[in-house]
């Protein structure tokens, strides 16, 4: 996948969570400890998202590749997250699949919250 479509599937998310009255916070933050994709606020609790476009199922489920090195990335980019901007607050990790149509447009998102 190239990135141009990641950040394609990046949008498409952060649409989805102001439709569904999420505040959007960050987008592709970056630290030493990795990248989360994007960070929105659900009412009170945070939310680590982290966001698999894909186009076929061919090499499985885009959530199969949040895999456990990778929610480890993710959870200490999120406390280095939590630590920088002094919040304490309820926080949860979310992943978003994005399914992209053969032509490009968007077919589906599934939003899994809670996800790990």
């Amino acid at each position: 996948m190239s990135r141009s479509v990641g950040i394609w599937g990046e949008a498409q998310v952060a649409n989805y969570l102001r439709k569904n009255r999420y505040r959007l916070v960050a987008h592709s933050y970056h630290c030493r400890f990795g990248e989360i994709d994007l960070i929105a606020m659900d009412g009170k609790t945070l939310c680590f998202v982290e966001v698999k476009t894909r186009s076929n199922l061919s090499m499985g489920l885009p959530r199969e590749y949040v895999n456990a090195a990778k929610q480890e990335r993710i959870r200490k980019t999120a406390l280095f997250y939590l630590s920088e901007k002094e919040l304490d607050c309820p926080m949860r990790f979310d992943v978003a699949e994005v399914y992209q149509s053969g032509s490009g447009a968007l077919e589906r998102i599934k939003y899994i919250k809670n996800a790990f």
